[in-house]
């Protein structure tokens, strides 16, 4: 069993999803956790829910926000010794319309987001030579799917982030991976459930199956067993494991 009693971890978007789920299992696992987003209220209700869990609102595509977020931590002696970056987003269109605005706002909150969560909290983790960072990317980070090739592209672009960071930071004993969900069961899947809805005239149980076929399961992916790796990163006894993109998929990837 992973055991974190001591050690104080950020969760970005953890309001709910899989940002929830990795917040709740890192504070029943005994970790003081701290997630951010950008709406108060779902921030305060599931911090309602645990003890260790704190909340503050802060935007991941806003770097000085979240430079600030880490610098009152250090100056607190509280300095992430797990960080999450789970903040994301994911809206589809067609190629050949998507404008400069979708494909700025998903390489912003996806990518960027992922570079102003781990920036900051670098610093303090080379200090203590120790630390995990830890990004949830997308089996989209590992392959491509159809009308998301923003999406795809900024998920893309954060496994190479992190295998370029662990790599740079091998030294330090600070280990940088990747967790890539399969298709899961969160409201973010809901906005491509509710597309497949409006596009095609399918059921809600249909548009369902038709994204679970793609996982040799069957199923969708569940937010638990997304959390329950990224316990297993967070754990000290994974101190070798470092600059991996770990598939959650049932097999897909």
């Amino acid at each position: 069993m992973v055991k974190l009693a001591g050690q104080y971890a950020l969760v970005t978007g953890g309001g709910s999803g899989l940002g929830a789920a990795i917040a709740l299992a890192l504070a029943e696992h005994g970790a003081d956790v701290l997630i951010t987003g950008r709406q108060t209220g779902p921030l305060d209700d599931l911090a309602a829910e645990n003890d260790r869990i704190s909340s503050q609102v802060a935007d991941v595509t806003d770097g000085a926000a979240m430079a600030e977020v880490f610098a009152a931590l250090d100056a607190d002696e509280r300095a992430p010794d797990i960080v999450v970056a789970n903040a994301g987003a994911a809206d589809s269109e067609p190629f050949s319309k998507t404008e400069s605005a979708l494909w700025d706002a998903m390489l912003a909150v996806n990518l960027t987001g992922v570079f102003n969560t781990f920036r900051p909290a670098v610093a303090p983790m080379v200090r203590r030579k120790s630390g995990r960072l830890i990004a949830i990317a997308s089996t989209a980070g590992l392959k491509g799917y159809p009308y998301v090739t923003a999406y795809c592209a900024a998920k893309h672009g954060v496994i190479g982030l992190v295998r370029s960071l662990a790599l740079e930071l091998s030294r330090s004993s600070i280990t940088v991976n990747a967790v890539c969900p399969g298709f899961s069961d969160t409201p973010l899947l809901d906005r491509s459930i509710e597309t497949i809805m409006e596009k095609t005239g399918k059921t809600r149980e249909a548009a369902i199956e038709s994204l679970a076929v793609s996982n040799p399961l069957g199923r969708l992916i569940e937010p638990r067993e997304v959390a329950d790796a990224v316990l297993w990163l967070a754990g000290a006894e994974t101190g070798a494991i470092t600059g991996q993109a770990i598939s959650v998929s049932g097999g897909e990837t």
